[in-house]
């Protein structure tokens, strides 16, 4: 049940936003237990994103919440391969890129929780 939750300053056309979910739908099994089958991506894109005093230059702030625990050596591969996908594919750095983990401990879905 992960939930990756992105804010952008850059565009995000609807032919690069099938190439970010696929790729996020690769890069969230680096998590053990997570896969595409159950994440769920959200894109906000020109927004107003203000870092270190400066919003000249593209920027991304990423939000990755999952049901359970977080291996930090996963969060810390994860967050590798998100700062490449966003450089790669939409010019944003990783010195400009901040990603938020969430440990979630209920997670509600279809009437019931997990």
């Amino acid at each position: 049940m992960p939930n990756i939750a992105t804010k952008v300053t850059v565009e995000i056309t609807p032919e690069k936003e099938l190439v970010l979910k696929e790729k996020l739908g690769q890069a969230i099994s680096i998590l053990k237990g997570k896969s595409e089958a159950w994440l769920m991506l959200s894109f906000e894109d020109n927004c107003r994103i203000w870092f270190k005093g400066d919003n000249s230059r593209p920027s991304a702030f990423v939000e990755v919440q999952v049901l359970g625990k977080i291996n930090p050596a996963e969060s810390e591969q994860l967050s590798a391969e998100i700062c490449s996908i966003f450089e790669a594919e939409l010019g944003i750095p990783g010195d400009r890129t901040y990603i938020k983990y969430e440990e979630i401990e209920q997670w509600g879905w279809n009437g019931g929780n997990f």
